[in-house]
């Protein structure tokens, strides 16, 4: 087994709470996988577990633990357990007074032909009304 970068030594009061935490259930899928992750990969137990056992118990990737232990050792257990917050925002392309034409064109009649605005019709009248260079129906949908 290669020496591992990131060793997690739980103290007893941190492991309980972790214990709790998964035996309730009651959080996101994701943030109860790194607590089981960090349960397996504590060490103070005096069981060491191979990363690949605790991926194959998990059925998680390699990287995930190894980012699970390093959060842990370098930023401390809310790190690892929580995802971090977005370092942008979501619609980036849609910031200020962008985002009136697309509802105007929305509100309004449907094209002739058409019952209804489609996704890609849209997106290609923000385009025609040169709001934007390109811009795809999976952008227009999210915002």
């Amino acid at each position: 087994m290669p020496a591992k970068r990131y060793r997690v030594t739980l103290r007893p009061e941190e492991r309980q709470e972790l214990e709790k935490l998964v035996s309730t259930g009651r959080r996101a899928a994701q943030t109860l996988t790194q607590a089981r992750i960090l349960l397996q990969a504590d060490e103070a137990q005096g069981i060491r577990r191979s990363d690949a056992e605790i991926c194959e118990s998990l059925g998680v990737n390699h990287a995930t633990v190894e980012r699970t232990r390093q959060a842990l050792v370098e930023e401390g257990r809310s790190a690892a357990l929580y995802r971090k917050p977005r370092s942008r925002p979501g619609h980036v392309k849609f910031e200020g007074q962008k985002e009136a034409p697309l509802l105007a064109g929305a509100c309004s009649p449907a094209p002739e032909g058409r019952q209804r605005w489609t996704l890609q019709l849209l997106a290609d009248k923000l385009v025609e009304w040169h709001v934007f260079e390109s811009i795809s129906p999976e952008t227009v949908r999210q915002v």
